[in-house]
């Protein structure tokens, strides 16, 4: 049974790994700025002109940066995920550091709410009566590990020295100026964007699971930092290791809604005393060895 967890950071490469990471279901923040585009009744202002479209693909590969440059944020996320005819929505919100990846959230999921706190790639949870060896209030799982074993580098969860990758995976003929739209108040311009899974580290194993490209929306404000950001993904789950079960590969559908505010807030994020803590990486890399 996989835990529940969010991995910590902003970039589309921390989502993209908490989806294939196998263990990692609930995880969410969630704000209330719409999830769906406006459909269809702004034609793209670039359309035939490669010149706006060569600008507004730079704009998004610098928004990035631009947001990280920010230092920090407070943070809303709404997460649903679908598999096996049943779905589950996790709500959430709190504080993160985008410098440094490190955050403080509460999450809502499933009728629990869940204290988390990420801290140098290490996530700590807590949840009314949960289960933890010693009776212990909170768990601890090292990402980097569980990022290991599935073949990914540390720097797929969350490291900002990293957002150039993911903004260089974002392909030139796939950004689509969508027109201004106002998120919590605030005047942004919001794009269509495809990334290149390809051109992500470790990107051919997560084709395997993703496909070629992953849509994604952007919501820039105008000083060119994301205020929204919106993930539409299917993994495709590894084939069974039961020879017996000729059952299809089952597949995880999965929207992320994020949104950033109150940039340079502070952000207060301390690991809880150790001796309060239990360590359950270990159950974490053998639920993730079963699932694939």
């Amino acid at each position: 049974m996989g835990m529940p967890m969010r991995v910590k950071g902003t970039k589309t490469g921390a989502i993209v790994a908490s989806a294939v990471m196998g263990s990692v279901v609930l995880s969410g923040c969630g704000g209330d700025g719409e999830s769906e585009a406006k459909g269809g009744d702004a034609s793209p202002s670039t359309s035939g002109s490669d010149g706006a479209r060569e600008q507004s693909t730079t704009e998004v590969r610098a928004a990035y940066d631009k947001t990280a440059e920010a230092e920090s944020a407070r943070m809303t996320i709404q997460m649903k995920l679908s598999a096996a005819g049943k779905t589950i929505t996790s709500d959430g919100h709190g504080v993160v550091d985008l410098a440094e990846g490190d955050s403080v959230m509460t999450i809502t999921a499933q009728g629990k709410t869940i204290e988390q706190r990420g801290i140098d790639q290490v996530l700590y949870q807590k949840s009314p009566g949960q289960k933890t060896p010693g009776g212990k209030p909170w768990i601890k799982i090292d990402l980097k590990k569980v990022a290991a074993q599935q073949g990914m580098s540390n720097q797929q969860i969350g490291d900002p020295a990293q957002t150039a990758a993911y903004a260089k995976a974002i392909t030139d003929k796939d950004v689509k100026n969508v027109g201004s739209e106002k998120i919590d108040g605030v005047n942004t311009t919001h794009y269509k964007v495809s990334v290149d899974v390809s051109k992500l580290p470790g990107g051919d194993r997560m084709s395997k699971q993703l496909g070629p490209t992953l849509p994604m929306q952007v919501w820039l404000d105008d000083e060119g930092r994301i205020r929204q950001q919106q993930i539409d993904m299917t993994v495709k789950a590894p084939a069974s290791a039961n020879p017996d079960d000729s059952a299809s590969p089952e597949e995880l559908k999965m929207n992320t809604v994020m949104q950033f505010s109150d940039f340079g807030t502070e952000v207060d994020a301390e690991a809880p005393p150790a001796g309060q803590v239990a360590d359950m990486t270990g159950q974490a890399l053998q639920g993730s060895q079963q699932q694939g």
